[in-house]
Order: C-alpha cells, then sequence, then structure tokens
C-alpha cells in the first residue's frame, strides 16, 4: 500500500541549534570578511583532520582550482615551489596541456577546474563494483605527459590510497617522477581508509561545505596540503597573494605582491556557521549515516534486483549518499517515489557534456551501469523506522 503521508528526502540541510545564534554575533560584530572567527575555525578544522595544514575556502571548487594552479611553478618566485620539489626532486611541475587523469562520474565541480587550468582530461573508467575509479585502468593510462590523478571518493568510500601509492611508484620508474595525487573528499568527510581519516594520508585534499554535505557553512570548503610551503602558498593565493599577516605601514595598503592570486578564501560568517556545525557533527551528522549504511548494507541483500556495491575491511564509508544499482530503473524511482521516498542518480556522467566532448573515449565499466545508478535516502534525518520502511517498500518491487 502508498504512504501517502510519508516525504524522506535524498538531502536535508543540516543546522546545530547555535547555528544561527553564533552567525548573529559574527554580522552583528561589523566584521564579515575573513577574519578571527575564519582563524578559530581552521584550528578546529585542524585537529579533525589531525593536519596542520588546512586552509579553509569559499568553495570546494575554489580548492580544487587552487590545487592544481600551486602545481605549477609561479612565474616570478620560483622559491616558493621549492617544497614540492625537494620532496619530489625530479617533479617537472605542470605545463598547459598536461594531462590529469580523471573520473567521469562525479560532479563537474571535480573536473571544470581542470579545464580552467589550460589543461587536459583523460578519463579513467569506474569499477562497478565501487563506483570509484577502475585502479588497473589507471595505472594503464599513466603517460609521461599525465602530471596528475584526480580521484573521487564515490559516496564516502575511500580509494584504495595504498595502490595509488604502487601506481605512483611504478610512474616515476617509468618517467622519472611521480604524479601528483589530488583526493576530492567532497562526499567522505569523516570516512577512514586503513584506520586513518580520509584527508590524512599525505595527499592534497578537498573537502566542501556545500549545503547539503555532511558538514555545511552555508557554502565553503577547505584544501588540506602535505607540507608548510604549499600551505603558506595556498594562503596567499586564496586572497589574491597578499600577505594578511604582514606588518603593514597602511592597513588598507598590501606590500609588493610576488605571485597574483584568487578571491577564494572564507569569510567568518560562514566560518561561523561551520564551526558551530563542526562541535556535534561525528555524533549527529556522521555516525547516523553510517549506521544508516550499514543497516542498508545487510537489510537490502539478496532482494531480486538489487545489486550492491562492495565493501572492503579497509575501507570505512561516511555513508554522504548511499548507492546502487537497480534493474528498471525508471520502475524503480516510480515505484519509490509513489511511497514518498526521493531517489536520484545525484550526478551525471561528466563525459557527456559539450563543452568535455574533446576528451571522449571508451569507458565500457561506466557504460555497464548506465540506467542502473540511483541513491535512497541515508542521512542523519533518515529514522529507524524510515529505513525500515524503505527496505520493505524495496522488497515489494516494482
Amino acid at each position: 500500500m502508498k504512504d501517502s503521508k510519508k516525504n524522506i528526502p535524498l538531502f536535508k540541510v543540516y543546522m546545530s541549534k547555535n547555528a544561527s545564534k553564533d552567525a548573529a554575533k559574527v554580522i552583528d560584530s561589523g566584521f564579515i570578511g575573513q577574519g578571527p572567527v575564519v582563524d578559530k575555525f581552521e584550528k578546529k578544522l585542524k585537529t579533525f583532520f589531525n593536519s596542520d595544514y588546512v586552509a579553509t575556502t569559499n568553495s570546494a571548487t575554489s580548492a580544487e582550482h587552487l590545487a592544481l594552479h600551486m602545481l605549477k611553478p609561479p612565474q616570478e618566485n620560483s622559491e616558493i615551489f621549492g617544497g614540492l620539489a625537494r620532496i619530489e626532486s625530479k617533479w617537472p611541475g605542470i605545463q598547459d596541456g598536461d594531462e590529469v587523469l580523471a573520473t567521469a562520474l562525479t560532479c563537474t565541480a571535480t573536473n571544470f577546474p581542470i579545464l580552467a587550468n589550460n589543461l587536459k582530461i583523460k578519463w579513467v573508467d569506474i569499477d562497478p563494483k565501487t563506483l570509484n575509479m577502475d585502479l588497473d585502468d589507471l595505472s594503464r593510462k599513466i603517460t609521461s605527459k599525465t602530471k596528475v590523478i584526480f580521484l573521487v571518493h564515490w559516496g564516502g568510500y575511500p580509494v584504495d590510497l595504498d595502490k595509488i601509492k604502487e601506481i605512483q611508484r611504478k610512474a616515476k620508474l617509468n618517467f622519472g617522477f611521480k604524479p601528483a595525487v589530488i583526493e576530492d573528499c567532497a562526499h567522505s568527510l569523516g570516512s577512514k581508509f586503513n584506520d586513518k581519516i580520509i584527508g590524512s594520508h599525505g595527499n592534497i585534499c578537498t573537502f566542501s561545505f556545500q549545503a547539503i554535505k555532511h558538514l555545511t557553512s552555508v557554502d565553503g570548503g577547505c584544501l588540506i596540503v602535505p607540507h608548510k610551503n604549499l600551505y603558506n602558498r595556498s594562503k596567499l593565493l586564496r586572497w589574491y597573494g597578499i600577505d594578511r599577516e604582514s606588518d603593514r605601514k597602511d592597513f588598507r595598503c598590501e606590500a609588493d605582491i610576488p605571485e597574483w592570486g584568487f578571491k577564494f578564501h572564507m569569510n567568518d560568517v560562514s566560518a561561523s556557521i561551520g564551526m558551530s556545525n563542526l562541535e556535534n557533527v561525528q555524533k549527529d551528522v556522521i555516525d547516523k549515516h553510517i549506521s544508516n549504511g550499514k543497516f542498508y548494507d545487510e537489510a537490502l541483500k539478496g532482494i531480486s534486483g538489487i545489486t550492491l556495491l562492495e565493501r572492503d575491511t579497509r575501507m570505512e564509508s561516511a555513508y554522504w549518499i548511499y548507492s546502487l544499482l537497480v534493474d528498471d530503473k525508471d520502475k524503480f524511482t516510480k515505484h519509490m517515489k509513489e511511497h514518498g521516498i526521493a531517489t536520484s542518480q545525484v550526478h551525471e556522467r561528466n563525459d557527456i557534456h559539450s563543452c568535455l566532448a574533446e576528451f571522449r573515449s571508451s569507458l565500457p565499466n561506466l557504460d555497464s551501469i548506465k540506467g542502473k545508478l540511483t541513491a535512497i535516502p541515508v542521512g542523519w534525518w533518515v529514522s529507524k523506522e524510515d529505513r525500515q520502511y524503505i527496505v520493505d517498500v524495496i522488497k515489494k518491487g516494482w
């Protein structure tokens, strides 16, 4: 029987009970740009991620654009680039036209910064068992022009970062340098690989604090980098290249700017909301996503017409979304909607867009899930009663 009273959304914005009050304090203070509240938020994020090198931004897209930009040697101040050069002595730097190996199954926010940095995309197929990159395909496609591996932890389920390191080592043997790794962690706040939180494995990482993510600052994001040189450079370049920590003679007039930058910084209003939501994000948000996701992992086993994704004991997903493959997706979608349950694929494959037409290539694994991929509600708002109802509706068949 259809339940017309049910309305279980796929996404819902989480706000702590103190968020509006904390934001109002900043708004009423007369100082709403990047200031002390951003600094406080970053300190708390550094604790959460166990990293000294966390820089907030106004979006994850900005963080990704900045990450790629920083892998290019600065035009007139090359010593700033020395941190990465010392770690990887033969790192050649990114040049226009170099390749970035990327997944087409993601938000366009992952891949458009590649184009914005005058780089070329080479698509890597997906592993249909996880929806992450097919790492065998990744290894096959690396060339001497490959400067970056840009991966996504789909739904919060971590990519095998040990295998990524093996692929980097193989590339160094073949080409003399390791491609840089950027992890798009928009889905994976609180996820873990080998008991270490995603964001702490030594790669460049970006996180999203957009409205419907585990943690929201209304909009925003952060960049995590592996060493101090890149961190210092990121703080400069997120605000035009201006050193905001210098002792300026006139507080409105900057000193010489050796390298131009962007307007990618976070503001104190967003930081106040993010900091308020961060306080209980593990207990109130992430843990509930995980509880619901693990419930589905067991409750949906063996149901005809449903293919569940792989789970590896080394991977701890934060279950931002709960993806599955369904037979006859149109009927499934209609069936769920009739019972008040929202579903969606969430992201369209990027390689179909005309602005990316020049990079199209054969992706048979991605093709194989066409018309099957969908997601069901898994978030903090889904009660135990709701999740059982969702399972029961699926079991009825469509």
